[in-house]
């Protein structure tokens, strides 16, 4: 084809086609070789999503490169090579993002293999329909992608439910810890990937490759945003019986040479109330940034089984918990200036109760009040 014979319209798409390869592996090469992060300079994400990511991007990118090999030499799309790289395409960015999108999930490792079994089915299909073309095979092959890109989307949404219950049981911090945003945004990017691999369209395929570079910088972020959190497996009670009391806790160890064996205990919930007054608010201890349950459960003299529980039973979550402690301490300090005549500035007295920024404290001052910060003092300035 002569350069005289491309219309603008393509050369547009190229450029847009080669922009979205080159910021795919650039991102690609940045997350596995920086050792550093340059978005934000204090975070430390987990290694395990930024190596997916990488390896997502990286894909992407070489995804854009065999696609235009293809078109350039050969553009059939009855050709058996159409057919093997519509394989490797869906399989290598299925099971990649896939492991993207789990790895961001932390409360527990989420296995990666499942979604790379998943893949099988078509792998079998698209062989099959290499040896022996039917219109019948191509319209279950659709259906495949559909239903597993469905499936899929369902089993993240439970498991990023899940996540969430896990940061409120165990952060009182949750900046930067949530991912449903992102989830969400990637999810219905999958799903317009299978749109597009099912019914080829100029239009969509705009829009792909557009959406693909704004996916790109959120992903880029998300990984850099993220901190890595320590992993808090679901905790044990202490085993009942003799042994070496720790703390003030309302609990008791046995140790054995091999391992520790645990049964549930009476827990007494106002011996531990009477702890947390005594070790997390007359300490001041909910002023910490990032301050999680395990690390209170440590101050107070207990363990995150019993903590657990007795936030529980009381109907709260840990990070409700954390959240009415600064609150009471910000609507006190408030209080003590607003006597003494001095100034306040709500943003900066929400920084001192604790708070990472004004937004996450307006947010939860509204749900335990139920009234917006800016409400509230002119209400009680009146």
């Amino acid at each position: 084809m002569s350069f005289e014979n491309i219309s603008t319209q393509l050369i547009l798409f190229l450029i847009l086609y080669g922009i979205t390869a080159a910021v795919s592996f650039m991102a690609a090469v940045y997350l596995l070789l920086r050792r550093g992060n340059a978005i934000a300079p204090g975070v430390r994400p987990p290694v395990r999503l930024r190596y997916w990511t990488a390896s997502f991007f990286a894909v992407a990118s070489l995804a854009h490169v065999w696609w235009l090999l293809f078109y350039s030499y050969s553009g059939d799309l009855n050709s058996v090579a159409y057919q093997v790289i519509v394989m490797f395409d869906c399989t290598l960015l299925f099971t990649s993002f896939a492991g993207m999108l789990l790895a961001m999930l932390q409360d527990r490792r989420r296995p990666v293999w499942p979604a790379l079994l998943a893949m099988i089915p078509f792998l079998l299909l698209m062989v099959t329909h290499i040896i022996y073309p039917s219109q019948l095979l191509e319209l279950m092959i659709a259906g495949y992608l559909l239903l597993l890109g469905l499936l899929f989307t369902g089993y993240m949404v439970v498991a990023v439910r899940q996540y969430g219950r896990w940061l409120n049981d165990n952060y009182a911090d949750l900046e930067n810890k949530k991912v449903w945003l992102c989830q969400t945004v990637s999810l219905v990017c999958m799903l317009l990937f299978v749109l597009y691999v099912l019914a080829i369209d100029m239009v969509l395929i705009w829009l792909i490759h557009i959406i693909e570079l704004i996916l790109v910088g959120l992903l880029l972020w998300r990984v850099e945003t993220l901190p890595r959190l320590q992993t808090l497996p679901h905790p044990l009670p202490i085993m009942e019986g003799s042994g070496q009391t720790q703390g003030n806790g309302p609990f008791t160890s046995l140790n054995s040479c091999h391992a520790q064996t645990v049964v549930p205990v009476n827990i007494d919930l106002a011996e531990i109330e009477q702890m947390l007054v005594e070790h997390c608010a007359n300490t001041q201890l909910y002023l910490k940034h990032d301050l999680n349950l395990a690390q209170l459960a440590q101050a107070v003299g207990t363990n995150r089984y019993y903590l657990s529980q007795y936030f529980s039973r009381k109907g709260i979550t840990y990070n409700i918990y954390i959240n009415n402690q600064r609150i009471n301490h910000f609507i006190s300090r408030y209080n003590e200036l607003t006597a003494a005549g001095q100034p306040i500035v709500a943003q900066q007295l929400a920084i001192e109760s604790g708070y990472h920024s004004y937004s996450t404290f307006s947010l939860a001052f509204k749900q335990r009040t139920g009234q917006s910060v800016t409400a509230w003092m002119r209400e009680s300035d009146e």
